[in-house]
């Protein structure tokens, strides 16, 4: 079969997917991402999975637009002076898809199961939270080991599971008496209270959620009576979509002159933003030569046309200035940007230890296939980098495969092109996710820093509760990093996003409209609950 008439059977089979569950209900919102997506809370956290975990889980406390929280299933809060005792009074009442009632056990189990497993979330908590405990059913208490600034803002990250629930379906598996902890089941199941629920997953395929109608929220008239996450990204998949009205709200990676295609189309809307925390990295492998040597990757990041990158490629974005995207909260300002100059490249490429010996180190250079527009960057790097004498190996990858290759010190390549957003609304997520020795191993940080004055300094910083010196630390740490060149910032990446804009009313859209600065976590953009659609007007 040719690569032509494959593409034409996926389409199709997308189509079909698509026409068969739209037979279920016209109140329904699609939106596309890559896979793979893990729905269970205590291991999920890249795009994918954030974005079905949002609308399946619900949280103590909840984003607002602008990066601050306000209370969810916590209703109130105190704490302690010394930062060390945080304590949570919960909603009453509030139903879990069981028809069990959430309690603070629900809070102890979740958080427990979170840090045994160590996956997901887990290394935002495991470093400060000692012990948690129920006070009584509706009151629930974190003891930390050390005060935790940002405590408030990361758990927007911690999800709520039915304990009962879980503990119905646990098999064969690591952790004792807990088995696998449920991990199976909640491969293709929910144990949440958050307003969609799990209809079916299929796997590779698909994640369609069904609205929640006892969600303790309650609905406004016209929100989504199901909303499904799609796995795919194929550009001619999704413009077919979008032209039949099959596809609601497109994903953030389709290449402009998609974007451009879809927008004249009747009733479709492009919408672009500058995210609260998304920048586009190249990755320096600092543990591989030739990019361990810190000259060799000054002279990569100057050799880079970053004002193409920012308005031509990915438009509407902003230069990047050091490793905090500019709209998070803790960015140091004084930060320059990187200037693409060739001769002070070669100026550093001399002071490296490889300088001379060019031909013995090419470098391998890993960009996402799910990302089409990655392509044109990092041949153009390939072209830029070539005038130094370096050679580059460019290889397009599925983000699984670069996800597998980043698991490994040895597997993972000398640069590695990767969008990365913050996991919370503050600079010390972006950077805990990024920099931190913990962190090694997975895709957020192909670096492999492994530096320990970093990790001294981001832990320094996170235990300090006064926010202005915490933020202080925040900026002397990007200092640090800069002088480092770790990875080459290139943008803060604009958001973009085609959707129905006749049939659906997107509160993200609403925002753009009015000017306001989006701040919010990753996935809670496409929060079906404050969505509506409007099916007689398709």
């Amino acid at each position: 079969m040719s690569k032509d008439s494959t593409k034409l059977v996926a389409v199709c089979f997308l189509i079909m997917i698509s026409v068969l569950c739209f037979g279920q209900s016209q109140s329904i919102v699609r939106t596309t991402e890559d896979w793979p997506t893990y729905i269970d809370p205590a291991v999920g956290s890249d795009f994918s999975d954030c974005i079905a975990i949002v609308n399946l889980y619900d949280s103590l406390v909840f984003p607002n637009p602008d990066g601050s929280v306000r209370p969810h299933l916590a209703t109130h809060w105190e704490c302690s002076s010394d930062g060390l005792v945080w304590t949570f009074y919960l909603r009453q009442g509030v139903k879990f898809h069981s028809g069990n009632e959430l309690t603070a056990e629900d809070v102890v189990f979740s958080v427990k199961r979170l840090l045994t497993m160590g996956e997901g979330f887990a290394y935002l908590f495991e470093p400060f939270i000692d012990k948690v405990v129920a006070l009584d059913k509706y009151t629930v208490q974190f003891k930390m080991k050390k005060a935790y600034g940002p405590f408030l803002s990361t758990l927007v990250r911690l999800y709520i599971v039915d304990k009962d629930t879980v503990l119905r379906h646990l098999d064969s598996g690591p952790y004792g008496e807990f088995g696998d902890y449920g991990r199976k089941w909640l491969l293709e199941h929910d144990a949440g209270s958050g307003p969609y629920m799990v209809e079916e997953v299929k796997m590779e395929e698909y994640v369609l959620m069904k609205k929640f109608d006892d969600w303790w929220g309650g609905w406004e008239p016209n929100a989504p009576e199901y909303f499904k996450e799609m796995a795919t990204a194929d550009p001619v998949t999704i413009r077919t979509l979008v032209a039949k009205k099959e596809l609601e709200i497109t994903d953030e990676i389709q290449p402009m002159e998609s974007y451009e295609a879809m927008a004249k189309m009747p009733g479709v809307e492009v919408i672009r933003f500058v995210p609260g925390g998304m920048n586009l990295n190249v990755m320096l492998h600092t543990r591989k030569p030739p990019t361990d040597d810190v000259h060799f990757r000054r002279a990569l990041a100057y050799a880079v046309d970053y004002k193409t990158i920012a308005n031509i490629i990915f438009p509407g974005s902003l230069v990047a200035r050091g490793p905090v995207p500019q709209t998070l909260p803790g960015h140091d300002s004084s930060i320059q940007p990187w200037e693409f100059n060739l001769d002070k490249a070669r100026e550093e490429l001399k002071k490296s230890k490889y300088y001379g010996q060019l031909d013995k180190y090419p470098l391998t250079f890993s960009w996402c296939a799910e990302v089409p527009e990655e392509e044109k960057i990092a041949l153009m790097l390939q072209a830029n980098w070539s005038k130094l004498g370096i050679k580059v190996e460019v290889t397009k990858k599925p983000f699984g495969s670069m996800i597998a290759d980043a698991q490994s010190i040895e597997t993972t390549p000398n640069c590695s092109l990767i969008f990365v957003a913050a996991h919370y609304m503050e600079a010390g997520g972006m950077l805990t996710t990024r920099y931190h020795s913990k962190s090694t191993g997975t895709w957020e940080q192909c670096e492999w820093l492994l530096n320990p004055e970093i990790d001294r300094m981001i832990e320094d910083a996170l235990s300090t509760i006064n926010t202005e010196e915490r933020f202080n630390k925040y900026h002397a740490i990007q200092q640090k990093l800069v002088e480092l060149c770790p990875t080459i910032w290139l943008i803060d990446r604009a958001e973009t996003r085609a959707y129905q804009a006749s049939y659906v009313s997107w509160f993200v859209a609403d925002l753009v409209h009015q000017g306001k600065q989006i701040a919010l976590p990753l996935g809670y953009g496409l929060y079906a609950h404050d969505m509506k659609v409007f099916p007689e007007k398709r």
